[in-house]
C-alpha cells in the first residue's frame, strides 16, 4: 500500500491551504475564547480572532515557548476538562522545569493516524514486525512509535532502551523488519552485534529504520544504509506537539509534515521573516487540532529547511529538511557560529573516522578553546606515529574547512567513545561551569 489516507495525503494544495486556514480560524477562536493564557497574550498582542482573515495572518499571532510550558507547570494551559484527559507524558526536566502534556482520545487518534501515514510512506505495513528501541513510560518516541506501529496492522516488538545484546537477539528470533531508534544506537548495535559475530544484513531480517531524537546527517545515513544494509528514513516531533509526528517517504527527500494536522513557518532567526524554500531557519509549528494543549506559533528551537513543492511521491503536503541543529544548541567559537551537526557531516566523510565523537569546549585565557575527539576505525589504527598524524591532521583540515574555525583534535582508540542508548550527548561545555 503506498498511502494510509489517499484522498488526504494527494488533497491539491490550494484544497489543502484553504482546510488549514478553516482550521486555524476555529483554533484562534476557540482559544481567545476559552484560553486564559491565550486571550491575554493576544490581548497584548492587540490581535482579535476577526483579524485573521487569511493564513498569511498568522504571523499576527504572538509565539508560543517552552517556558510558558514550565511557567505554567503541569497543566495551567490545558483547555479541555480534567476528565476528558486519557494519557499524560512529561519531559525529564534535565533542562529545567519539566512540561507535562496532556491527551484527549482525539488527541491519541490523531497522533496514531498521523504516524499510521508516516511508516506507510516507509514502506512498512501489515506483515512487518517493528522494533520500537525508543524509551516508553513517560517520554513520548516508544509508545508514540508503538501505537502508529499498530494501528498499520504491523506487529510491535516494544524493547525501549537498553540490554543491546537482548535486543539483537530478539531481533533475529522474532524476524524483525523494520526499527525505530536513534541513528547513534543503532550504529552501536551494529557494533555489538559485529562483535557478537552477527551481521544485519545476513542474519537478521531488518531492512528500514525510523530514526530521529537527535541530529544526524546526510552522511551518517548513507554509512547505516551501506555498512548494515538498513533503509534509514527521518522522524520528527516533539512532545509539546504530541511526540514523534512525522516521517520522510520513500522518497527520502523531506519530512511530510500532515497540513492537517499541523501548520509550520520556516522563520530567519534574526529578522523573523519567513525564509524562501531551501533556506535554513528556525522551526515554527501550530497544532490544528490538539485538544486538551493546544499550540499555536510554538517556536521548537529547531534549524531546518522548508519544501512546499509537490513530492515525486506525490503527496502534497510540505516537507521540512533534517534537523540542522537547536538554535539554544548552538555553539560560538571565537565569534563563529558552530553546530554539532556540521561537526557530524564532516567526520562522517572522512573514511579512516567512525562515527562516534565528543565536542569539548572550554576557555584558554580569553579565547574560545574546542576540541573534537573522534575514533580512528579499527581497520586504519596503527602503532606509526606518522600514520596517526597524517589522519590527525585530515581531520582538523576537513574541520576548519567546513566551521570556518581551528579546531583542536584528538584521536582516541576504537571503542572508546561513550556510546548512548537514548539521544546522544556529545557536547561538553566548560565555559558555563
Amino acid at each position: 500500500m503506498n498511502y494510509w489516507n489517499p484522498r488526504m495525503e494527494q488533497m491539491p494544495i490550494e484544497e489543502l491551504k484553504t482546510m488549514q486556514y478553516k482550521l486555524l480560524k476555529t483554533l484562534v477562536y476557540k482559544l481567545y475564547s476559552f484560553s486564559e493564557f491565550y486571550h491575554s497574550r493576544m490581548k497584548a498582542a492587540k490581535v482579535h480572532p476577526d483579524d485573521i482573515k487569511s493564513l498569511k495572518d498568522i504571523t499576527k499571532l504572538p509565539y508560543m515557548y517552552k517556558s510558558d510550558l514550565r511557567d505554567n507547570y503541569p497543566d495551567r494551559l490545558f483547555v479541555t476538562p480534567r476528565d476528558d484527559v486519557v494519557r499524560f507524558h512529561a519531559s525529564s526536566g534535565t533542562t529545567g522545569k519539566a512540561t507535562v502534556v496532556g491527551y484527549t482520545q482525539h488527541d491519541l487518534d490523531a497522533w496514531s493516524n498521523s504516524l499510521a501515514r508516516a511508516l506507510t510512506s516507509c514502506g512498512i505495513g501489515r506483515g512487518d514486525t517493528v522494533q520500537v528501541s525508543y524509551g516508553y513510560g513517560l517520554f513520548t518516541g516508544g509508545l508514540g512509535l508503538h501505537y502508529g506501529a499498530e494501528k498499520i496492522g504491523a506487529a510491535v516488538l516494544p524493547a525501549s532502551v537498553g540490554n543491546t545484546e537482548r535486543q539483537i537477539e530478539l531481533m533475529m528470533d522474532m524476524k524483525v523488519t523494520a526499527i525505530a531508534c536513534t541513528p547513534s544506537y543503532l550504529l552501536h548495535m551494529g557494533e555489538v552485534a559485529q562483535r557478537m559475530g552477527l551481521s544485519f544484513q545476513k542474519d537478521t531480517k531488518l531492512r528500514r529504520a525510523i530514526l530521529g531524537a537527535e541530529p544526524w546527517s546526510e552522511k551518517m545515513r548513507k554509512r547505516i544504509q551501506d555498512d548494515l544494509g538498513i533503509m534509514a528514513y527521518d522522524i520528527y516531533g516533539t512532545s509539546e506537539l504530541s511526540g514523534p509526528l512525522f516521517t520522510e517517504c520513500h522518497a527520502q527527500k523531506g519530512i511530510h509534515v500532515w497540513g492537517d494536522y499541523a501548520l509550520t513557518e520556516v522563520l530567519d532567526p534574526d529578522t523573523q521573516e519567513p525564509v524562501s524554500d531551501g533556506e535554513r531557519g528556525e522551526l515554527v509549528v501550530t497544532m490544528l487540532q490538539k485538544e486538551a494543549l493546544p499550540i499555536i506559533r510554538y517556536k521548537v528551537g529547531d534549524i531546518t529547511t522548508k519544501d512546499e513543492s509537490i513530492c515525486e511521491c506525490g503527496r502534497t503536503h510540505p516537507r521540512i529538511g533534517r534537523i540542522q541543529g537547536r538554535v539554544d544548541d548552538m555553539l560560538i567559537i571565537r565569534g563563529i557560529n558552530v553546530f554539532p551537526s556540521q561537526v557530524e557531516h564532516t567526520l562522517m566523510s572522512i573514511p579512516e573516522i567512525g562515527p562516534h565523537f565528543m565536542i569539548e569546549v572550554d576557555r584558554k585565557g580569553e579565547l574560545d578553546d574546542m576540541l573534537v575527539r573522534v575514533e580512528i576505525k579499527r581497520e586504519y589504527f596503527s602503532d606509526k606515529i606518522d600514520d596517526l598524524m597524517k589522519i590527525k591532521k585530515k581531520v582538523s583540515h576537513a574541520l576548519k574547512g567546513s566551521l570556518n574555525v581551528a579546531v583542536d583534535v584528538e584521536l582516541a582508540n576504537p571503542d572508546s567513545l561513550p556510546r548512548f542508548e537514548g539521544k546522544a550527548k556529545r557536547v561538553i561545555d566548560r565555559r558555563r561551569i
